[in-house]
């Protein structure tokens, strides 16, 4: 006895078939997708990765908006992509597409997705700039950071103020007691701090505005008149960082280089210590006969004294 089977009925089971076919995929993919990403790491988009703790949490909300970004893109490029094939004008159809002049479900989705995706993005900046701003109570050490024209002055405790102009570099501090190099990173005078502490930066400036600016901490904060800009950095590695001025604030503006030295603790308090013990005033002071000390800087007549003070 045969029963049987209308091509709807075939065609149904088909479909259902096909359905569970669609769904046990995409469960797997989405078991395995995180499986596989678990062992990537997030791409840096031509940007730092980050060598402070602040740092590090604004390139994963630079990172994180990137990745949402290409995520919107190739959704709209697929749709874009899909109209245009499934709609395109075929050569034995003269009959014109039917039209839509209005679908509120559609609407809605496309005005209520880009508002929920606007405000993610605006709670995660909040939050990563409540850390980026946040001080500690009580941080390792506090070094006054004065920026002037054309060059950085750096003051510990202890009446210690390193100061340079230009890329002279007046107290060039290395890694292990060896001297700072690369050359390319030690321009200009060197803010040393303790890494895996956190450091207290007040910035200040005699002049104009300047820029305070380590690529590589992703951090940048304007040197105002009158204003004195308070923040803190905590490296997690030590390194020497290389740094500029970002502010256009005169002539020799290029040439307004320093960096930062992350020393270990115990090596950045023993770089302290001998500081201290002689009140090193460290002066980069220009030689120039009737010109400024903007322009000794600049035509490389600069050269650097070491003054000792008793304490």
């Amino acid at each position: 006895m045969s029963v049987a089977v209308s091509p709807q009925a075939a065609g149904t089971a088909g479909t259902d078939a096909s359905r569970r076919r669609r769904r046990i995929l995409g469960v797997l993919a989405a078991v395995a997708l995180p499986v596989a990403l678990g062992g990537c790491q997030t791409p840096t988009f031509w940007g730092y990765r980050g060598s402070t703790k602040q740092a590090h949490d604004e390139f994963l909300l630079y990172s994180g908006t990137v990745i949402a970004a290409i995520v919107v893109g190739i959704i709209v490029a697929v749709l874009i992509f899909w109209s245009v094939v499934r709609y395109r004008r075929k050569r034995s159809d003269d009959e014109m597409p039917r039209q839509f002049q209005y679908h509120i479900p559609l609407e809605v989705t496309y005005t209520i997705v880009p508002v929920i995706i606007v405000l993610i993005l605006f709670v995660f900046t909040v939050i990563v700039e409540n850390k980026v701003d946040a001080v500690a109570p009580n941080p390792s050490a506090q070094v006054t950071v004065t920026a002037f024209q054309w060059g950085w002055s750096f003051g510990y405790a202890g009446n210690v103020k390193i100061t340079g102009v230009t890329t002279e570099d007046p107290d060039p501090v290395g890694l292990n007691g060896g001297s700072c190099a690369p050359a390319t990173d030690c321009l200009g005078p060197g803010l040393v701090i303790p890494a895996g502490e956190t450091t207290r930066i007040v910035l200040t400036t005699k002049d104009v505005i300047h820029g305070f600016y380590v690529p590589e901490f992703n951090f940048s904060r304007y040197a105002q008149p009158g204003v004195t800009n308070t923040f803190d950095l905590t490296p997690q590695h030590a390194g020497i960082y290389r740094a500029q001025c970002t502010q256009l604030c005169g002539l020799y503006h290029s040439l307004m280089f320093f960096h930062v030295v992350a020393l270990p603790p115990t090596q950045f308090r023993q770089w302290l210590s001998s500081e201290q013990g002689g009140a090193t005033t460290t002066a980069a002071v220009t030689h120039a006969s009737g010109a400024g000390a903007g322009a000794g800087a600049g035509t490389g007549s600069t050269s650097t004294s070491n003054t000792k003070a008793a304490t």
